[in-house]
């Protein structure tokens, strides 16, 4: 090592590491209270879908579910059944393009937020 210089070791998030309990609760306690908030978890929600990262798309959409409407008034509005539903929405889930926007449909009733997509410059 040269003289001078030390070695600072910082432990950094893994993308892959567990989000707690109380950490999702925290984010549907706020969704449901903040408007705000809940309109744009809703957007990166469906921006997160859009650059391809699925996974966090569906989280997102997860936890808005349960700040909103429930898996139950989801089921309801969608006519599906809510365990297919979870399903979809799960890490692993593949929702058909259908189901996807028969969810955002719904989310968009429930929080009477209107997303568009418009294009940018690269």
């Amino acid at each position: 090592m040269l003289p001078g210089w030390q070695v600072v070791t910082r432990v950094l998030p893994s993308p892959r590491m567990a989000v707690t309990r109380d950490f999702k609760e925290t984010v549907v306690e706020r969704a449901r209270r903040d408007a705000k908030f809940r309109d744009a978890m809703f957007t990166e929600a469906l921006n997160a879908y859009l650059a391809g990262d699925t996974r966090t798309g569906k989280a997102m959409l997860r936890d808005l579910v349960n700040a909103t409407i429930g898996f139950e008034g989801l089921a309801e509005e969608v006519k599906k059944p809510s365990k297919s539903l979870h399903r979809m929405l799960a890490e692993r889930g593949n929702p058909s393009t259908e189901n996807f926007f028969d969810i955002v449909q719904a989310l968009q009733k429930r929080t009477r937020v209107r997303l568009r997509v418009s294009a940018q410059g690269a």
